[in-house]
């Protein structure tokens, strides 16, 4: 009788101890209990399904195409302070205004002068002998050319004036950043895409999935991922005068943990990746200790995703985001499909509970520990004559 209420009291500690098993986490019965706790919500639970797939799918994303809709192709450039000129001045005959220079070309009877380049002062002008200063900032070139050509026309002898922007600081944009050769691209009148600036700068470094474009233009600053200007047309915007463009890189990824082939962080090897890609690189789930019903996924999601979810707005997170977990019950066949389906962002946490089998085999195993020498040892003297 005594050594059967030893057994009791052994089994009874070690099931007040059952509790406090060592434990990789909450199970999925824990994880569901704990959405609301002292009547709050701690944060958003969602299952997911087509709804859900489809609303995060669908999610707006950072696009140059809508912050930069007011601008198109820029206009014709104008000419800046700073900006060097050159100005050649023609006269129909000989014996005129400039007379002979070693700068003079003659040519058929008419005689042309070359000034020397100068740069657009900060009062915006140029000089020009026998015209004075000429205001060139703010101007098209044509438009130089013609102010020349009539403060010299009482002068000259049928005076012919071509003002070229020998090199432009105010028509360029600028191209920086870490994975990317700077440089200050001069914008060709035609008209230069950001993709052509990137080009003209030497190109990328990095790998295209772990870049990240930051257009500045004005006020206005928009990041999108460098895959996303490579494959959609609609990205690649027009270059406006006074842009910068830089170029970082930001290796993305997500973290596993729980009843999975490995707990680890793993790193993104294109822009996009799904939840069954990523369950697969963390090795899959494990047959003796994972729940196939709680797959859980944990991130912050701003509002306009809660809105698409139909869920409340908690605002708890950083920047007025909402925690949110998902659960993928992979017991159903059909939630194969939407895991194929179903967006993983940088940051984000995966968690596979136990299963609550595993829990009570871990009692088992606890129990047998703490009664296994004390039956052995019962054994051993009931076997002694």
């Amino acid at each position: 009788m005594l050594r059967g209420s030893i057994l009791a009291l052994i089994a009874t500690g070690a099931l007040a101890g059952c509790s406090s098993l060592p434990t990789a986490g909450p199970t999925a019965t824990d994880i569901m209990k704990q959405e609301v706790q002292d009547s709050q919500t701690r944060f958003d639970l969602v299952d997911i399904d087509e709804n859900v797939v489809r609303a995060l799918v669908a999610a707006p994303h950072e696009s140059f195409q809508a912050r930069f809709k007011k601008y198109g192709k820029p206009p014709e450039p104008t000419i800046g302070v700073g900006d060097v000129l050159s100005v050649s001045i023609w006269e129909a005959a000989g014996g005129g205004l400039f007379g002979a220079s070693p700068t003079d070309h003659v040519s058929a009877g008419s005689r042309s002068v070359a000034i020397p380049e100068q740069v657009v002062g900060q009062d915006g002008g140029i000089s020009v002998p026998f015209a004075g200063r000429v205001p060139a900032a703010g101007l098209k070139p044509i438009q130089v050319q013609r102010e020349v050509e009539e403060r010299l026309g009482g002068k000259a002898i049928e005076p012919q004036a071509i003002v070229v922007v020998a090199k432009s600081l105010t028509n360029t944009a600028t191209v920086t950043g870490e994975v990317i050769q700077g440089a200050r691209v001069p914008l060709s009148l035609k008209g230069d895409r950001l993709l052509d600036l990137i080009a003209a700068a030497g190109g990328a470094r990095a790998p295209v999935y772990e870049t990240f474009v930051r257009l500045s233009r004005g006020d206005v600053t928009a990041t999108i991922p460098m895959e996303a200007l490579v494959s959609n047309p609609a990205e690649n915007i027009y270059a406006h005068p006074g842009d910068v463009l830089t170029l970082v890189r930001l290796p993305q990824s997500f973290t596993v943990f729980g009843a999975t082939g490995a707990n680890t962080q793993v790193n993104f090897t294109a822009q996009h990746m799904t939840l069954v890609e990523a369950l697969a690189k963390a090795g899959g789930l494990q047959d003796q200790r994972s729940d196939p019903g709680g797959v859980f996924l944990f991130r912050y999601e701003p509002p306009p995703v809660i809105n698409k979810l139909g869920r409340p707005q908690l605002a708890t997170g950083p920047e007025g985001t909402t925690p949110t977990v998902y659960r993928l019950d992979l017991s159903d066949a059909r939630s194969y499909f939407f895991a194929e389906r179903f967006p993983v962002e940088d940051k984000d946490i995966i968690y596979v509970a136990n299963a609550d089998l595993n829990e009570l085999q871990k009692f088992f195993s606890l129990l047998n520990t703490l009664t296994g020498p004390v039956i052995t040892g019962i054994v051993v003297r009931n076997s002694v004559p």
